[in-house]
């Protein structure tokens, strides 16, 4: 019985304070305006600077940003409507197998980049996408998406080529286990890339693009518009990676390319960054090569009346068939000598992966800073067969803290 009595002494003392609490509650206005307000029918937060944006997919509505001031760029780790993005968007030749390569990738940029700022992605094919692959990047994507089907006369042999002689050089190429020596599917994505990839006509709606290829990775957030950061600094052509390429793909393209700059004086400009190509004054080629898998570049450089008559000077010699021209040198010779060298940029801070290499920031405050996962002694920039290194001597730049022990 005492037992008993205990128990329900116990149950009056807490029946009562909870009775107590709620009467407290009830009598108190609680206000939450100061955390949560509506705004044009949308909750926004107040007095939270870090709070996470809510981006309708493809609104284009987000803050505009202070313009960056000489080689700093803006940071914006978050992005509150209205912002003004640039003409930009992303851009990536795929077939219809390639997409869960290609997934990967594009969830690498969106963490690390385009959740921020919302741009448009660009798919291109020789072949018609299937539904599958459209509704899995449509998924991914933070901006619009769009599916491009390439024409058969961007990707197929020109009437001038000699089959005969085009098949020969593959076999050639095959026995001397030259790396796609003998595909012809490489052959066409090269040229394609050099001189059509920019004339599709969805492309004409952008003034600046980003290549993504499949399986790749960003190591590091990317805090600021690499886009926006082009236009304000107007430049035309931005890279991570750099080195040499194999001259037995590419053995007689600078010849081609020194007998069309005969041809045609007045395209080289003045303040030129011929110096990254060439060791003796234009003589040779020293085969030096942005990597071209990223890229994010003016797409005006490519329809300049200088790189129009370029490709269609290179496209008419048959290189890309005959050896193996790679877009890659193609691109970079045009970009060293039609551009100033101002409008040339190293993304230094851009952690990126392409296999075998990668492109890990020098510093180690940026590494940190932007939450780089990539390992500084895989940094290929000091590397021996880099062409980076040149870059800084050419525009005369320090180079940066702890470069010694990624060489």
């Amino acid at each position: 019985m005492a037992r008993s009595g205990i128990r329900v002494l116990r149950f009056a003392v807490v029946a009562t304070l909870l009775v107590f609490v709620i009467y407290r509650l009830s009598t108190q206005n609680v206000d939450f305006s100061s955390y949560v307000s509506k705004t044009q029918g949308a909750l926004s937060l107040n007095n939270a600077e870090n709070a996470p944006v809510i981006e309708n997919k493809g609104s284009g509505e987000e803050e505009k940003k202070a313009p960056a001031e000489d080689q700093t760029p803006v940071i914006t780790s978050e992005i509150a409507a209205p912002y003004e993005r640039a003409n930009a968007t992303f851009v990536s030749l795929a077939r219809n197998e390639d997409l869960y390569s290609l997934v990967g990738s594009i969830v690498e940029v969106e963490d690390r980049f385009n959740k921020r700022f919302g741009y448009d992605w660009v798919f291109l094919n020789d072949k018609p996408f299937d539904e599958e692959f459209k509704k899995v990047t449509s998924n991914l994507v933070s901006g619009n998406t769009y599916y491009e089907l390439i024409p058969t006369e961007h990707w197929s042999f020109p009437d001038w080529i000699d089959q005969d002689r085009a098949a020969l050089v593959r076999e050639e190429m095959r026995e001397k286990k030259i790396i796609y020596g003998d595909s012809v599917s490489y052959r066409h994505m090269c040229r394609f890339e050099s001189g059509f990839f920019w004339r599709q006509k969805i492309m004409d709606n952008y003034q600046y693009y980003w290549r993504v290829e499949p399986d790749i990775k960003l190591y590091c957030d990317i805090d600021y518009d690499l886009f926006k950061f082009m236009e304000e600094k107007k430049l035309k052509y931005g890279f991570t990676l750099s080195l040499y390429e194999y001259i037995e793909t590419i053995p007689t393209l600078w010849e081609t390319t020194k007998k069309f700059l005969e041809e045609n004086p007045g395209v080289v400009a003045e303040d030129n960054f011929k110096e990254f190509i060439t060791d003796d004054g234009g003589e040779t080629y020293n085969t030096c090569h942005f990597w071209s898998n990223f890229e994010i570049a003016d797409l005006d450089l490519w329809r300049s009346d200088a790189y129009r008559k370029y490709f269609d000077y290179l496209d008419k010699a048959g290189g890309f068939f005959y050896e193996r021209w790679g877009d890659a040198p193609v691109h970079s010779i045009a970009a060293s000598l039609f551009l100033n060298k101002s409008e040339v940029h190293y993304f230094d801070d851009v952690g990126y992966y392409h296999v075998p290499f990668s492109n890990c920031p020098t510093d180690e405050n940026v590494r940190l800073k932007k939450k780089c996962r990539c390992k500084p002694k895989d940094n290929f920039t000091w590397k021996s067969y880099s062409c980076t290194p040149r870059y800084y001597k050419i525009k005369d730049l320090e180079r940066p803290k702890g470069w010694v022990q990624q060489s």
